[in-house]
């Protein structure tokens, strides 16, 4: 080889790495915005704007989201967060500094010389590995009322016994059975307050006021309609009403209007949730019949209305219907009414499913978002447990774990076995980092508890981040659900991959449609 050439290919070689490092360096810095947060002893980020509005939270996801990132493999590392949030509901911060100990780790043994491919050939065993032992050390949670459950939301809802108390009270309110369906998330039935008392409702809120001041506050029996679209007479065109049959045909709508309001009065409807708006005519007959209207309620409030209530959604044109059969659509409950301090209706005892809204109240406008953040993490390490399972906390299951795929790193035969290296870094950095943000030696108290481990055969002894004494997370009440380190280990192993393939970075040419608008803004 001449030495041109040579030079050529090193050149080459640089220019590969450099997109590597590049990306590896992104990753380095998403990872370090949020570490600080994890364990017990986390600490708070405060995320400031450009008006200067404040968010402070101790949340990897919000953190996340609120950042602003403009390098492509830092939004890659954070989409595979709002993945694994929208998935499990928590372990958003495990999930990034998995993936960025897996990357951070990979890079080194590409510049070592190891080629990539064979660095995402060992990831892949070790992760593949490591799930498996995850799946044996599950313990099942079969009971709602099992003391474990609660410890969960107390690791997860950061120590607030309060919170942690209504997530389960709710959990209970709601079942197993809902609790364990994949399109249910415990999450979404938080609502926080400032001023409100925490409270499990037996029913639904709707973050909405009455349409005027002249309808009633309170319904003692609820007979429910639940309208999916604009309560308004059915739309002619502009044109068509400058014609005689238009005209004539607009008339009859806003007759055909009017009679199907009076059969919603007839039916002895006395609540109307609307997806859209309501029309004048609509606001002044329901008002004179003694109706509460509650007009563009969001649709998942509309569906959860409908499932405790036993209703069915309609649509405008479906109120043509007879009388015999609108009544097919109405819903039931025991109470509905207006909060007026929190500005919003609650609608409980339904005759339908059961359902449960997690009141959370805070002391002030400013820790409101993140009270019902904690609850949510609190909820969905709930659902996640008792669909999923649990395992001890601190990070201390996942050093067993690591010592099994080391034993598989020594089976591996190959430089592969570089790759299965940069797992059990990724698997040791979740209690490194808890015991860094407690103010004691990862290195030191890392081999502390590996020999405890071994000594014992505990799995579950960890560090108390109080002391820094050796303690058993079982007995200290300290645990995880499975599914959480389950879902970050594989999301981590997946954005790593990903990453470590890029060798190159080209700037892509601008789309025709891009084009087409800078040349409209010329005009």
């Amino acid at each position: 080889m001449s030495a041109k050439q040579q030079v050529t290919q090193n050149s080459e070689v640089e220019e590969r790495l450099a997109a590597l490092m590049t990306n590896a360096n992104a990753i380095r810095a998403i990872t370090q915005a949020v570490e600080g947060t994890l364990g017990p002893k986390g600490l708070d980020t405060m995320l400031v704007d450009q008006l200067g509005d404040v968010v402070i939270t101790n949340d990897g996801v919000t953190i996340l989201d609120l950042m602003d990132v403009n390098h492509p493999a830092a939004r890659m590392l954070i989409k595979t967060a709002r993945a694994q949030q929208e998935e499990i509901g928590d372990g958003t911060t495990t999930a990034t500094i998995m993936a960025g100990n897996l990357i951070s780790e990979g890079v080194a043994q590409v510049l070592k010389g190891v080629p990539v491919i064979k660095v995402i050939e060992g990831i892949r065993s070790g992760i593949t590995k490591a799930l498996t032992v995850l799946d044996e050390k599950t313990q099942e949670v079969t009971d709602l009322d099992a003391p474990v459950l609660l410890d969960t939301a107390l690791v997860a809802g950061r120590g607030y016994k309060d919170i942690a108390q209504l997530v389960i009270d709710a959990a209970k309110l709601i079942g197993k059975e809902k609790i364990r369906d994949s399109n249910f998330k415990l999450a979404d039935m938080v609502r926080a307050y400032e001023g409100a008392d925490n409270q499990v409702i037996s029913g639904v809120i709707i973050d909405k006021e009455p349409l005027n001041a002249e309808m009633p506050k309170k319904l003692n029996t609820v007979k429910l309609l639940i309208i999916d679209d604009a309560l308004e007479p059915e739309e002619i065109e502009d044109e068509a009403l400058g014609t005689e049959a238009g005209f004539n045909r607009y008339i009859k709508l806003q007759e055909e209007f009017d009679q199907n309001l009076q059969k919603i009065v007839e039916l002895g409807v006395n609540m109307v949730l609307v997806d859209r708006g309501v029309h004048d005519r609509a606001e002044e007959i329901l008002t004179d019949a003694g109706v509460l209207v509650l007009q563009r309620v969001m649709n998942k409030e509309l569906r959860r209305t409908a499932e405790h209530c036993g209703a069915k959604t309609l649509k405008r044109t479906s109120l043509k219907k007879d009388v015999q059969e609108l009544d097919k659509y109405i819903g039931y409950a025991k109470e509905a009414f207006y909060d007026e301090r929190l500005k919003h209706v609650r609608l409980i005892g339904g005759k339908g499913k059961a359902q449960a809204t997690i009141l959370v109240g805070a002391s002030t406008e400013e820790v409101v978002g993140e009270r019902e953040r904690i609850a949510k993490d609190a909820a969905s390490a709930v659902q996640a447990a008792v669909k999923g399972g649990i395992i001890a906390g601190g990070g201390t299951v996942e050093l067993a774990v690591a010592r099994e795929v080391e034993e598989l790193r020594k089976e591996k035969r190959g430089m592969a076995a570089y790759g299965i290296d940069c797992v059990i870094t990724a698997l040791k950095a979740p209690f490194s980092q808890i015991v860094l943000n407690a103010g004691f030696n990862p290195l030191e108290k890392l081999g502390d508890v590996t020999a405890a481990q071994v000594e014992s055969g505990k799995d579950s002894l960890g560090i108390d981040s109080d002391s820094g004494e050796i303690k058993d997370m079982i007995e200290m009440g300290v645990y995880d659900p499975a599914l959480v380190k389950k879902y970050a280990l594989k999301a981590a192993g997946e954005v790593a991959e990903a990453i470590l393939r890029i060798d190159t970075i080209i700037k892509k040419k601008e789309t025709r449609n891009n084009e087409n608008m800078e040349q409209g803004n010329l005009f």
